[in-house]
């Protein structure tokens, strides 16, 4: 049994195009003299809800081409050579309609590669992106967090509403203390027991 893995990074040179339209974009980044291709397909979509049209979009395919031959990450490949890993029926970083998409946490989709023995994963992390609804150029609508960002979200501010939500229970309690101590200490104290009372007459 032979394995081979290689972790490839999106590296900092890489060139990008793409064709932005209505309903459809598609964003296409290349890396090492084109022996790494990452496309992204982009699907603008509405669905008629009891709210009325409610628009959204999606990343519907990928597809990353990757050269085994390329030796800066596959050292000694086995039949090295050109090969093509795609998405099968995606629909992920799902979007409002006019947001951009942000997802600070990582992020997996697995991937077919045309080399049966082989297995592709994508890893994304730390993205902003948004390929629709554009109002001008370098500027992000507002954004759309990822569900495990909204959870870490959650999770980062929950101690902190709890906490004041405590310490407001304890002012209240202080609070009603004081104002029952100032009413009750005005009040001339009757006893109770009636030896205390002087007889008249």
């Amino acid at each position: 049994l032979i394995t081979e893995q290689a972790d490839i990074p999106l590296s900092r040179g890489a060139e990008m195009k793409g064709k932005c339209g209505t309903n459809e974009s598609e964003l296409e980044i290349s890396w090492l003299e084109q022996a790494y291709t990452l496309k992204l397909f982009f699907l603008k979509e509405g669905h008629n809800t009891s709210r009325g049209l409610e628009a959204f979009w999606r990343l519907s395919r990928i597809q990353f081409t990757y050269d085994t031959a390329e030796r800066t990450y596959f050292k000694d490949a086995v039949s090295p050579g050109k090969h093509t890993a795609s998405s099968h029926r995606l629909s992920a970083l799902v979007t409002p309609a006019g947001k951009s998409y942000e997802c600070q946490a990582q992020q997996t989709i697995s991937l077919i590669s045309s080399d049966h023995q082989k297995s592709v994963q994508l890893l994304l992390s730390e993205v902003r992106i948004q390929p629709f609804d554009i109002t001008a150029d370098f500027v992000f609508s507002e954004e759309h967090k990822c569900p495990v960002d909204q959870r870490e979200q959650l999770e980062e501010t929950l101690p902190l509403i709890l906490g004041l939500i405590l310490g407001l229970v304890i002012v209240i309690t202080l609070c009603v203390y004081h104002i029952h101590h100032k009413l009750t200490a005005n009040q001339v104290q009757i006893p109770r027991d009636r030896s205390q009372y002087k007889h008249m007459g």
